[in-house]
């Protein structure tokens, strides 16, 4: 087969417009990544601690926040992100995937700057849910508009080139919260916080340039305009018959769609639309029940508590590894298949999280103040070798392809409402374990007190990813959206959709139908 990724012979046009748009639209991972990534730097910040202090006096006597004022700050952006995702469906409908995305990011603006001019925790608070709002619309759009851009033999690769985004967005914010967390002024959060000003303002100005999908116009009954931005992303004359014929088999599709009844988010809980969104839903909450979260939300925190002095370093060092990482999982994405990255990944995960939680639980203590003693430091490194070996197989598998196989395996009638819930399933669990971390792992009355035992939870969490893999995910590799739509229409058994060829398509059908060759009660729509 070779190791490169090659365009198929014979596929007409350009595929590098294609690419590229996707690759930008990415770019709103940048978003996401950096502000939840930035939150955990900004809790360990001495100073932060003072300022945002309601009186708390922790074990070391100094001002501090609860564990309670942690949760709540730490979550907030979680819950925002869950109604954000839910609204992203009727906004992405209504007024497109491209307008969706521009008034998603100046909502996420709105958020930086109430986190800007915070000085206690109310404020800072609100501009976390108004940023999360914003972050949750556009972690549903960007899927949804890379999908239905994309060629078919690279489209893993785009929509998984999301997810690098997101990384490199964690990244960044490991990166500037290293430089500014020794500051002793406000300084030393405000100006992670505004950063985030220089990623909105650089995504609304190149979706001001960049078309609509094509699919989207195709919803929307306008064949000229979805005409118009097919031969702009393939490069390819208006009435070259490729495009005529491509934009015919989504039109097709979607008239068959119609021809069932009108979309309602009813529609996605019937038949085997139901079993595509128990599969998207699921997949997005075990993505986040790897306990990948936990690392980048309470990760400084928790390696200070752990006795590393360098905490700061050591969640850099884990962020480059999540940023590296995600690299050859883009590349296997669309070369092996999601089954096999996806199985392969969640044993990998598994493995790492069981043996973490082991070298934690056998070879630390705590004394009588809740303080952790380190019996013995080697082990502990070894822990954090494999913290980073455990983002290595997240990032190369779990992380890219919950996106992909989300933004693929809907029907277009329902794809926006599905993966906004599906997406609205991941800030669930997102907010869930971001809420409830620190009282799972902090030492003091109320708490757990669990420490490194936690990661017993998420080895037994990435144990189910295995099973979840082999009986629920159907492999989509190579195929048009349209293709999965047949493909889950005929095969019944995940395990079976290896290796299935498409055998018709929906203008077959439409033809079929025409010709008075499929069964009576059948209604075509013939107006899209």
């Amino acid at each position: 087969m070779g190791l490169m990724l090659r365009k198929p012979e014979g596929t007409p046009g350009k595929s590098w417009p294609a690419i590229l748009i996707g690759l930008f639209v990415a770019f709103g991972g940048v978003l996401f990544g950096y502000d939840t990534g930035t939150i955990s730097g900004i809790l360990a910040m001495k100073y932060w601690d003072r300022e945002f202090s309601t009186g708390y006096i922790d074990s070391d006597g100094n001002l501090n926040i609860t564990a309670s004022q942690s949760a709540t700050i730490v979550s907030i952006l979680s819950a925002g992100t869950f109604f954000g995702a839910l609204t992203a469906a009727p906004i992405a409908d209504a007024i497109g995937r491209r307008f969706g995305l521009i008034s998603s990011t100046l909502i996420f603006i709105f958020g930086v700057v109430l986190q800007t001019a915070a000085t206690a925790i109310p404020l800072f608070a609100a501009g976390r849910f108004f940023a999360g709002f914003g972050v949750g619309l556009i972690s549903a759009m960007i899927p949804l508009y890379q999908s239905e851009t994309a060629p078919k033999w690279i489209r893993g690769v785009i929509v998984g080139s999301y997810q690098l985004a997101i990384t490199i967005g964690f990244l960044l914010a490991s990166i500037v919260n290293n430089a500014t967390h020794d500051r002793n002024d406000t300084g030393s959060y405000r100006i992670p916080i505004a950063v985030q000003f220089a990623w909105a303002i650089i995504l609304i100005s190149g979706m001001l340039i960049l078309p609509d999908t094509p699919r989207y116009m195709i919803k929307r009954n306008n064949l000229a305009a979805a005409t118009k931005a097919l031969a702009r992303i393939r490069r390819l004359p208006e009435a070259d018959p490729a495009v005529t014929e491509e934009l015919a088999e989504i039109q097709a599709n979607h008239e068959y769609e119609l021809s069932l009844g009108k979309a309602t988010y009813l529609d996605c809980f019937k038949g085997n639309l139901l079993k595509r969104l128990l599969t998207g839903c699921l997949l997005q909450a075990l993505q986040q029940l790897t306990g990948i979260n936990f690392i980048f939300y309470y990760g400084t925190q928790f390696f200070k508590n752990s006795g590393f002095h360098n905490s700061f370093v050591i969640s850099l060092i884990t962020n480059c590894v999540n940023t590296a990482s995600t690299l050859p999982g883009l590349y296997a994405i669309d070369k092996w298949g999601r089954r096999p990255v996806l199985f392969w990944g969640a044993v990998g995960m598994c493995i790492s999280q069981f043996l973490v939680a082991i070298l934690g639980t056998t070879t630390t203590s705590q004394d009588a103040a809740g303080n952790i003693i380190v019996h013995n430091l080697a082990a502990q490194k070894a822990a954090i070798a494999f913290i980073c070996i455990y983002i290595f197989f997240f990032a190369a598998s779990w992380g890219p392809i919950a996106w992909v196989v989300t933004g693929e395996i809907f029907p277009l009638k329902v794809r926006a409402k599905s993966l906004s819930m599906t997406t609205a399933s991941n800030w669930l669990l997102n907010w869930a374990i971001a809420y409830s971390t620190p009282y799972l792992v902090n030492y003091g009355p109320g708490d757990a007190n669990l420490q490194s035992k936690i990661f017993f939870i998420w080895g037994g969490c990435c144990f189910i990813c295995i099973a979840f893999v082999y009986f629920i995910i159907y492999e989509t590799k190579g195929l048009t959206l349209e293709q999965v739509d047949e493909l889950y229409a005929e095969v019944s058994e995940a395990r079976q959709s290896v290796g299935w060829v498409p055998t018709t398509t929906f203008r077959e059908i439409q033809e079929g139908e025409k010709k008075g060759l499929e069964p009576a009660g059948v209604e075509t729509t013939q107006d899209v």
